[in-house]
C-alpha cells in the first residue's frame, strides 16, 4: 500500500513539473519582444549608436537581402540582425529576394554575387556583401562579426552621407597609420575621410581639411610649419593631437606654440598612478573620467580606458574665448615624473626611477582636454597616442574613446556613444594596488587560517564527544 501510495505521489509530481513547464513556456512565449542577453560582454544586446540610429528614424529605409533558395547565403545571425532592427522602427523593412527567380530587381541593383544586403533611403542605395561582415578571429577556430556596425552605418550614410575630411600630418616620425589601422577604420566607418600631409612637401593646409590630426610627434618640427598650422587653427581650423614621450621633448618650441594655439600645454612628465599601479606595468594608468559628452556615456556604463606611458598636459586659463575641460585625470596619489632621461634612455627601469621624488609633479594630474571656442569644437588634445595602436585600442573601451573624441571635435554629437560590440578580445584585468595585497593575503593567509581553525574546531567537538 505505502509502495502504491508513493508511486502515485511521484507520478502526481511529475505531472505537475511537466504541467508547470507547459504553463510557462506558453507564458514566455507570448511575451513578444522579451529576451535575455547572458554573453559575458552582452553580444546579442544592440548597441547604444544603434539604438539612437535606427529609433530616429523619420524616412523610410529598406534592405534587401539577395539570397539563393535552398541556401543559407545569408547567415542566421544576419537575419536575426535584421529583425532586431525592423522592432525598433517599424520605418526599418527588409527582405530576401532570389536575383534568378526575380532578375529585373537583381538588375536594378547591379547585384553580381549572392549575399550582398542592399540599404535603400532617401533617393540612395548602400551595399554591403556578406563577405565583409565575417573576419578572422583570435584563433583558427574563432571568427568575427561586423554586421551590426556595418549595417548601421549604411543607415546613416543614407539618411545624412555627410563626409568629414582629417588630414593626418607627417614627417616628424608620427605614429604611423598602418599601426593605427583599426581606428582609421572605425572613423572611416563612421564618415571620416582620412588624408596624408606631408606640410614641408606641400608648402599648405588643403581648403578642405576640416580637422588636422597630429598622432605622438617624435621631433619639432619647424617654424614654417608652425605659422601653417597655426594661422590654420586662427582660422576654422580643428586640431586632433596626441603627445607621447619622446626624447629631448622639453627643448621642443614649435610643438609648443601649436598647444598654445588651442590653449594647451604639455607639462613634460610622465605619469605615474601608485593608486592604480599594475604589478607588470606601473606605467600603465586607468584614469578617472572628467564631465564632459565626450565620456558621459562611458561612466554611466562603468567602463575604463586604459593607456601606457601617459604624458600630463595643463590648460592655459588665459586663452580668450577658449575653454578646456578635462577628459581623463588621474588620482590625488598621481604624480608627474619630470626627468625624462631614463624612459627615453635604453636603461633599464628599475623602482627607484619611477619613485616620486621633490621635483615631480603632485596629483591630480590632468591627461586629456576637449577645447572649445565661443562654445564650438576646437580641439581634442590627449597625452597619449600609444593606445591608438592596434594592440592596444582593443583594449576596455578605449575605441570608444578614441572614436567619440573625433566625433564630437567633427560635431557628430550622434556618434558620441558606445558602440556595435565585436568579437571579444581577451583583456588583461586592471586592479588596484590595494586589492591585490587583499588577493594575495587573502589566499595565502586568511583562508587557509579559517579553514584551520574550523578544521582544528571539529576535531575538539568530536574527541570532547
Amino acid at each position: 500500500m505505502k509502495n502504491w501510495i508513493k508511486g502515485t505521489n511521484a507520478a502526481v509530481l511529475s505531472l505537475a513539473a511537466v504541467g508547470i513547464f507547459i504553463l510557462l513556456t506558453i507564458f514566455l512565449h507570448s511575451m513578444k519582444g522579451v529576451q535575455w542577453d547572458l554573453t559575458a560582454n552582452k553580444k546579442f544586446t544592440l548597441s547604444d549608436k544603434t539604438v539612437s540610429t535606427v529609433k530616429s528614424l523619420d524616412k523610410e529605409v529598406h534592405a534587401i537581402a539577395f539570397t539563393q533558395e535552398g541556401q543559407s547565403v545569408v547567415s542566421r545571425q544576419i537575419k536575426d540582425l535584421l529583425d532586431e532592427y525592423h522592432k525598433l522602427n517599424d520605418k526599418f523593412t527588409w527582405e530576401e529576394v532570389d536575383p534568378k527567380k526575380k532578375p529585373a530587381i537583381a538588375q536594378k541593383y547591379q547585384i553580381d554575387a549572392y549575399g550582398t544586403i542592399v540599404f535603400e533611403g532617401n533617393g540612395k542605395t548602400k551595399s554591403v556583401s556578406s563577405s565583409e561582415l565575417f573576419g578572422y578571429g583570435s584563433d583558427q577556430t574563432t571568427y568575427t562579426y561586423d554586421g551590426e556596425s556595418k549595417f548601421t552605418q549604411a543607415i546613416l550614410d543614407l539618411i545624412s552621407g555627410q563626409k568629414h575630411v582629417a588630414y593626418v600630418v607627417t614627417g616628424h616620425n608620427e605614429l604611423p597609420m598602418t599601426n593605427a589601422s583599426e581606428f582609421k577604420r572605425g572613423l572611416e566607418n563612421e564618415g571620416v575621410e582620412w588624408k596624408d600631409l606631408n606640410l614641408f612637401k606641400d608648402g599648405a593646409i588643403p581648403q578642405d581639411a576640416e580637422t588636422l590630426v597630429i598622432l605622438s610627434p617624435q621631433k619639432d618640427l619647424s617654424e614654417q610649419e608652425a605659422k601653417l598650422i597655426t594661422d590654420y587653427l586662427a582660422d576654422k581650423g580643428k586640431l586632433y593631437m596626441t603627445v607621447d614621450l619622446a626624447k629631448d621633448m622639453d627643448k621642443w618650441t614649435h610643438w609648443t606654440k601649436v598647444l598654445d594655439a588651442v590653449g594647451v600645454k604639455s607639462q613634460n612628465a610622465l605619469v605615474v598612478e601608485s593608486s592604480k599601479t599594475l604589478s607588470s606595468d606601473p606605467l600603465t594608468i586607468v584614469p578617472q573620467y572628467g564631465y564632459h559628452d565626450i565620456t558621459k556615456k562611458l561612466e554611466q556604463q562603468q567602463v575604463i580606458v586604459a593607456m601606457p606611458g601617459v604624458m600630463s598636459l595643463t590648460a592655459q586659463t588665459d586663452k580668450t574665448g577658449f575653454t578646456a575641460s578635462s577628459l581623463l585625470r588621474t588620482g590625488d596619489q598621481g604624480y608627474g615624473k619630470t626627468n625624462l632621461a631614463p624612459f627615453t634612455s635604453n636603461t633599464r627601469l628599475t623602482q627607484e626611477v619611477i619613485k616620486k621624488t621633490d621635483a615631480d609633479l603632485k596629483g591630480p594630474l590632468d591627461l586629456a582636454y576637449a577645447v572649445t571656442k565661443d562654445d564650438k569644437p576646437k580641439a581634442v588634445v590627449i597625452g597619449n597616442g600609444l593606445f591608438l595602436r592596434d594592440d592596444w585600442i582593443a583594449e576596455q573601451s578605449n575605441r570608444d574613446f578614441a572614436l567619440n573624441s573625433v566625433n564630437w571635435l567633427s560635431g557628430q554629437k550622434e556618434l558620441v556613444t558606445i558602440r556595435p560590440r565585436e568579437e571579444k578580445a581577451p583583456q588583461q584585468v586592471y586592479i588596484a594596488l590595494s586589492k591585490q595585497k587583499l588577493i594575495y593575503w587573502g589566499t595565502i593567509l586568511v583562508f587557509p587560517l579559517c579553514f584551520l581553525v574550523l578544521g582544528g574546531f571539529v576535531w575538539w567537538r568530536r574527541r570532547k564527544g
